[in-house]
């Protein structure tokens, strides 16, 4: 007798989304509240400082360590990862998802991502999400104010999660953190 086993398949979608996530702010935070939309699991992969000196230029003002822990902290995500330090697309094969988020801004590395898909038989999804106020919420923007000294408080995205980043100290590179007050009805 001959049995076949069943192909598995995955119940809960699974996205996954990149970035530097260096000066964590509102713009940040609505990319993952839109790619966190896309699914059900929302696994964010970090880029390494290695990778970021080479992309762009300079190292990220936080380091790598640094990141993550503050990543992690806002809830944000489901699960915050380091990518790999060679194969930028490694981790796509071994995570699988259903869908890859990518940021209106995002190009480094995505050139070729469609090709490791289908040469590894992938069925995934590649969505490119919108902006959310570029003109004030850009990492660029962002470490150009700190450079300049003009570190003020920005308005913050309508979406809110259960634990939250209120700001972070651009001088100490650390992340208060808050859980905001519970609505209550008059």
């Amino acid at each position: 007798m001959l049995f076949f086993r069943k192909k598995q398949v995955n119940p809960i979608k699974t996205v996954l989304a990149f970035g530097s996530f260096d000066l964590l702010h509102a713009g940040h935070e609505n990319f993952l509240s839109q790619a966190r939309e896309q699914g059900d699991h929302l696994t964010v992969i970090l880029a390494r400082d290695k990778t970021i000196r080479s992309v762009k230029g300079r190292p990220p003002v936080n380091s790598e360590r640094r990141r993550l822990k503050n990543l992690r902290q806002t809830g944000w995500a489901d699960e915050v990862q380091l990518g790999n330090h060679n194969d930028k697309h490694k981790i796509i094969l071994k995570l699988r998802p259903q869908v890859i988020a990518l940021g209106y801004d995002q190009f480094v590395f995505t050139q070729t991502l469609q090709n490791t898909l289908i040469r590894h038989s992938l069925d995934t999804e590649i969505i490119r999400l919108s902006p959310y106020h570029p003109q004030v919420y850009k990492s660029s923007l962002m470490r150009a104010r700190q450079e300049d000294g003009s570190n003020q408080r920005l308005p913050h995205s309508p979406h809110r999660p259960t634990t939250m980043p209120e700001s972070a100290d651009l001088a100490t590179n650390e992340l208060n953190i808050t859980t905001p007050a519970k609505a209550t009805t008059p």
